[in-house]
């Protein structure tokens, strides 16, 4: 398999505090990527950096082929990688339809002309992505609340709504942020059911999760940041065996 996404000898830190200090890795396309690693390894930072939200003070991110680092994130999902985040961001007052319909692409009305005078095109675009938003949401089993507004749902619905934002913009892959953190057991066993079929139709993913029997369970290969840097890349089983692996997670790493 391929890589589709290469980060190679990144670094990146604020105000003289070094966060990543030469992080490598790759994502193989058709896979499930976990990345582990204790807190304050550099796990988020390392997303942000990947995604376009801040800009690497050094090394490279290839994307397909093509560098795209520091690329602007709405340039970033053009080119089919879309993030999702820890804490699932929204507007208050929207109806989760209305947020799945932000995250479709090209947008009629995203130019003044076309929103005061909607064309044929304009209006057959619209409700492709209305049909799309709909599908989106029965697929993730929200089709119950698709009118509600976000404030209204549970912490494990906000985060279906964050992956189905992530699905409007029709992603090559997908870069999850603890997508399970905070949600109850058997939601949680939902949303790895929906990452594993997203996977099967073709989306690569890669998740930064804490619970270790769900990137057991969901992922290979695991990649281990320590201290800003890859520690060590393996299946489940040679990471958990590693003694860098468990001396970093005890504290006792040097």
């Amino acid at each position: 398999m391929n890589a589709l996404l290469s980060v190679r000898d990144l670094t990146l830190g604020f105000y003289g505090a070094q966060i990543l200090r030469g992080v490598d890795f790759s994502i193989r396309e058709g896979t499930i990527t976990g990345l582990i690693g204790p807190n304050g390894a550099g796990k988020s930072t390392l997303f942000n950096a990947i995604s376009g939200l801040y800009r690497p003070n050094g090394g490279k991110v290839m994307l397909a082929g093509d560098d795209v680092t520091g690329l602007k994130p709405h340039l970033l999902v053009r080119r089919g990688l879309v993030r999702t985040f820890q804490l699932a961001r929204g507007f208050p007052k929207l109806s989760v339809f209305q947020h799945l319909m932000l995250y479709g692409l090209d947008q009629p009305g995203e130019g003044l002309a076309a929103a005061l005078f909607t064309s044929p095109a304009a209006r057959r675009r619209e409700q492709e992505l209305a049909e799309k938003a709909l599908n989106t949401a029965r697929r993730l089993r929200l089709s119950h609340v698709v009118d509600n507004p976000v404030t209204a749902l549970s912490g494990g619905q906000k985060k279906l709504v964050e992956i189905g934002r992530a699905l409007m913009a029709d992603p090559r892959l997908i870069l999850l942020d603890e997508p399970m953190a905070g949600v109850n057991p058997s939601l949680a066993d939902e949303i790895a059911e929906h990452l594993v079929a997203l996977n099967g139709d073709g989306i690569t993913v890669c998740l930064i999760e804490h619970d270790m029997a769900l990137i057991k369970r969901l992922c290979d290969p695991v990649v281990v940041l320590a201290e800003g840097k890859t520690l060590v890349e393996g299946n489940f089983d040679e990471v958990a065996a590693d003694p860098e692996v468990q001396e970093a997670y005890l504290g006792t790493r040097r």
